[in-house]
C-alpha cells in the first residue's frame, strides 16, 4: 500500500519564462482552462436542452512581486506597448518543502497585457507590489 501523500503547499512555487527562473512572487492566480458550454435543443424534443463543448479558453495569468531593481518583466511588458509582442513559454513550478519540483503548469504563446505598479502611500509600511496580467493561447498541466 502507497504512503501517503500531504498536499502541497501553495508558497513554494517558481515562475520560468523561456528559460528564465524567477523566484520572489507573492502571487500567481488565474492559470487554468474553461470549456464553453453550448447549448443546443433539437427540433423534435422541446422538453430538453443538449449541452456541448465549445472553444476551449484560458484566463489570464497574473503575477505579483516585490518592487526591486529586476527589469526584465517590466521591460517584456514596455516592449508590447511599442507594438512589438514577445510571445513566450513558460511555466508555474510548485516545489514541496525540500524545494524539490513536484507540479508543473506550462503555458504557451503569452505575452504581457497589463502592468500595475505598487501603490504608494507616505503612512505604510508594506512591500512595494508590481503586478503583471500574461494572456496565454494555451496551458497544459505536465
Amino acid at each position: 500500500m502507497a504512503g501517503r501523500v500531504d498536499p502541497y503547499k501553495n508558497f513554494r512555487f517558481l515562475i520560468e519564462i523561456d528559460g528564465i527562473t524567477q523566484a520572489g512572487f507573492s502571487d500567481c492566480s488565474g492559470f487554468g482552462s474553461d470549456i464553453e458550454v453550448v447549448e443546443y435543443r433539437e427540433g423534435g424534443d422541446a422538453s430538453s436542452v443538449r449541452k456541448l463543448p465549445g472553444k476551449t479558453s484560458y484566463p489570464d495569468i497574473t503575477l505579483k512581486w516585490g518592487v526591486t531593481d529586476t527589469r526584465e518583466l517590466y521591460d517584456w511588458h514596455a516592449e508590447s506597448i511599442k507594438g512589438n509582442i514577445q510571445r513566450k513559454s513558460g511555466s508555474i513550478i510548485l516545489q514541496d518543502d525540500l524545494g524539490e519540483e513536484k507540479v508543473r503548469w506550462n503555458f504557451f504563446d503569452a505575452w504581457p497585457s497589463k502592468y500595475n505598479g505598487p501603490e504608494l502611500s507616505a503612512k505604510g509600511s508594506e512591500i512595494a507590489i508590481d503586478t503583471l496580467t500574461i494572456s496565454c493561447e494555451r496551458m497544459v498541466r505536465a
